[in-house]
């Protein structure tokens, strides 16, 4: 065989291995990517509206005085089965921790937790509230009172919209019901994703505002 012949040969060789190497590169940053993720904490929750949007809901939305008239939170049946043994609220703890465990029952039995509201990890699932963002009570004064049951099952239950996140139990219960006007999160950096996320799901479920909570919502906006 020519020199001209063999050196063909070898380049050819060369050339496989040259792309035998690119194609096992290419697929160890895929599985890079597949599983890296994996191992870090989920979205607390789901991405609210960006403030542009928000601005032009709440401009939608009907401003009127609340009402709590016959209101009971039992009204609004939660927390209800999701898949499996899992509730509602052990379904959000699983998505909004890092590293959760479960037994049997679904119950959280270790796992890291951090609140967005006050910045505070935990490491005991007991520690947590899941906060409805736009809470029952609140729901029911600007329009929940005229929904069926299975729609205010709905709402207590939302985990598409930005209305249930596990956060640190006495912040939420020093959030209560009140709305925005009279309640906001304690980490200021926090205050635009929780009025987008506010106001989306107002809109969403046709709610009302009332005068000082549109105030309070467009203030923090227009800062955003």
């Amino acid at each position: 065989m020519s020199r001209m012949g063999t050196a063909l040969i070898r380049r050819g060789i060369y050339a496989r291995r040259r792309l035998s190497l690119i194609a096992a590169f290419t697929g160890l940053i895929a599985l890079v990517g597949l599983f890296g993720p994996a191992t870090q904490a989920q979205a607390a929750l789901p991405t609210p509206v960006s403030a542009a949007t928000a601005r032009t809901y709440l401009a939608s939305l009907t401003v009127a005085t609340e009402n709590r008239t016959g209101y009971d939170r039992s009204l609004f049946p939660h927390w209800i089965t999701i898949s499996g043994t899992c509730n509602t609220r052990e379904t959000v703890l699983k998505r909004d921790g890092t590293n959760v465990v479960t037994d049997s029952a679904c119950a959280s039995t270790s796992g890291s937790w951090y609140s967005v509201y006050d910045g505070a990890t935990w490491t005991a699932a007991s520690d947590l509230d899941i906060d409805h963002l736009v809470p029952l009570a609140e729901a029911w004064d600007s329009g929940a009172s005229a929904w069926t049951t299975a729609q205010r099952q709905a709402f207590a239950n939302d985990l598409t919209r930005p209305q249930l996140i596990a956060v640190t139990d006495n912040v939420n219960q020093s959030k209560s019901d009140q709305d925005p006007a009279e309640w906001m999160p304690p980490v200021s950096s926090y205050a635009c994703t929780y009025v987008r996320a506010w106001v989306q799901v107002k809109y969403y479920y046709k709610l009302s505002v009332d005068s000082a909570e549109k105030t309070k919502l467009s203030s923090v906006l227009s800062g955003c």
